[in-house]
């Protein structure tokens, strides 16, 4: 009986033990540190030899970078949207444009040779910009030339560290070799090893692993265990690049601008009696300049005899440059997108204003198509380098800020110009497709208040309206025309109109229905609206006062005026 027993037990013991071992090889597998390593290519989405990924900061960004015979680059619209959007694409001109307060820096495509508008030239040891089918590609030492920001590259597996912004950071040493892991837990591939004393940047902790980001800029999961002294650091920024700074003919005192339309020579006869009735008017803004060809002739009715005459009545001249007072015949478009034709036009106007005595330039370029909006700023952007250089106040008109018309930028404008100004008319217009007020109260504050978070307060200048519409409206045919404030008054009599005030919109309204049946309507622009109007701009503490246009308003306005500008 024995004997049959101790089989038994062994043939029971041996099941255990090799039920053991599988066990023991089922923990060990669930529980051991995987040495398989990530594929590198993959995890950096690298399509070529060129193809660089980018971290930014602290994350992996969308676009890409390329290294090309020893330089990485970034796409043009890259490097505007994350290192500096002052550099401009001159597609036209086959150059790349960089502007600073005083000098225009132009590259021309595929070469690796600069020159200035001061004379200056260089020749950088790469190609500057390069351009590939449809794509411009800028060099990054030719941006840092221009720009703070720190970029380091890595080559065996292509992939930039690109640093625009310094905040403060976590970060902890490794307390013993480890691995960087693709995502936390100990099956996952490893992106590279970590020896011990290496510092790493924490950017998210979990229960037991944390995301980090090593030295070489890989970003992945790392045990909490293999973690220590954890503490705070901020960054030494990049400062290389000192920015040529910005200086500004600012008066101390608030603008009274008043704009005079002048459609021909004989329209500077008309000064004395446009601003016969006036208070408190420190500058006069005549229509003498407009682009007559693409490439940049300047039509002129500028006048010695005019600027002597307001200069004799304290008045400043900034004379009026538009592209829509022609024939119809010139192309904004072809126009802006040439330097020369850009230069043609500022020499030219440039030169009669110090020929004339005249104060300043005023900018009134509309109905620009959104694709010529970067050709737009950098016009502005040389247009005050000018000035600014020979002693003119530049200020350039703007609609009322809305989605649709951010690319005139009000940001660049409030750097470069030295006042912007806002039309703030408008809201309804000749096409509109129903019947409303030309500047409602909310129109005009929400217009001031959207353009105060690009421009500082010290150069806003608010533009009201002289004028209003009556509205005529037929089934579905609506119609308006637009008259002085005397015309809309009498228009108000005639028809014994029981006007009330509206609120919101801060004006009278009143309507009344023809025999044909069309409805006549009227929002009033008067003492009471204007007033109000003020009233607003005087609580966001903006530089002054434009009106459109002198000879449209009634006298009483001016009492008005003079109160915000005087007080």
């Amino acid at each position: 009986m024995k004997k049959k027993v101790l089989p038994a037990i062994f043939i029971i013991a041996l099941i255990f033990i090799i039920g053991g071992i599988y066990a023991g090889q089922i923990a060990y597998q669930h529980y051991s540190y995987s040495t398989e390593r990530a594929d590198l290519n993959d995890y950096f989405d690298i399509t070529d030899s060129q193809d660089t990924a980018i971290i930014l900061g602290n994350e992996r960004i969308e676009e890409r970078a390329r290294l090309i015979d020893g330089y990485y680059y970034m796409d043009f619209a890259s490097v505007q949207k994350y290192l500096n959007d002052r550099f401009y694409y001159g597609k036209a001109d086959n150059a790349l444009i960089y502007t600073t307060a005083s000098k225009i820096i132009t590259a021309e495509i595929d070469s690796n040779s600069w020159t200035d508008s001061d004379g200056g030239s260089g020749t950088e040891e790469y190609v500057i910009a390069r351009s590939e089918g449809d794509t411009l590609y800028l060099a990054l030492e030719y941006v840092k030339k221009y720009t703070n920001f720190y970029y380091e590259g890595f080559g065996e597996y292509n992939h930039i560290q690109l640093t625009t912004q310094w905040p403060e950071e976590t970060v902890a040493t490794i307390n013993k070799d480890t691995q960087l892991r693709l995502r936390g837990g100990v099956k996952s591939e490893v992106l590279e090893d970590l020896n011990k004393g290496v510092t790493v940047v924490v950017l998210e902790e979990l229960e037991n692993w944390s995301k980090v980001k090593s030295s070489d800029s890989y970003i992945g999961y790392v045990e909490n265990k293999r973690l220590s002294d954890i503490q705070t650091r901020t960054p030494d920024p990049v400062t290389d690049y000192v920015e040529e700074e910005y200086t500004y003919l600012l008066r101390d005192h608030k603008i009274n601008l008043g704009f005079h339309s002048i459609a021909g020579p004989g329209g500077n006869d008309t000064l004395l009696s446009s601003i016969a009735d006036t208070k408190s008017l420190n500058v006069v803004a005549p229509t003498w300049y407009y682009i007559s060809s693409e490439a940049g002739d300047v039509r002129s009715f500028a006048s010695s005899s005019y600027v002597n005459t307001a200069h004799d009545k304290g008045l400043e001249v900034w004379a009026v440059v538009d592209n829509f007072n022609g024939d119809g015949s010139v192309s904004t478009s072809e126009f802006l997108s040439h330097a020369s034709n850009r230069k043609n036009a500022i020499d030219t106007i440039v030169a009669e204003a110090i020929s004339l005595g005249i104060d300043g330039i005023n900018l009134d370029f509309e109905m620009i198509a959104s694709e010529d909006g970067q050709s737009f700023v950098e016009f502005v952007r040389e247009f005050g380098i000018a000035c600014r250089k020979n002693n003119l106040v530049f200020s350039i008109d703007n609609y009322v800020p809305m989605n649709f018309n951010d690319y005139y930028d009000l940001e660049e404008q409030g750097i470069v110009a030295d006042y912007v100004i806002i039309m703030g008319y408008d809201e309804h217009y000749a096409g509109s497709a129903e019947a409303g007020s030309v500047a409602s109260l909310t129109y005009v504050e929400n217009g001031i208040i959207n353009t105060l978070k690009e421009v500082d307060a010290s150069k806003v200048i608010n533009a009201l309206p002289f004028y209003t519409r009556i509205w005529h409206t037929s089934g579905n045919s609506i119609s308006s025309e637009a008259v002085g404030m005397q015309t809309a008054k009498e228009f108000v009599d005639n028809h014994n109109l029981d006007m009330t005030w509206d609120a919101d919109c801060g004006q009278y309204y009143g309507e009344y229905t023809s025999s044909d049946g069309t409805l006549n309507q009227i929002w009033l622009e008067d003492a009471d609206s204007i007033g109000a109007k003020l009233t607003s701009m005087k609580s966001n503490g903006i530089a002054g006062v434009a009106a459109w246009r002198l000879g449209f308003e009634t006298p009483d306005i001016w009492d008005v005026i003079a109160d915000f500008v005087n007080g």
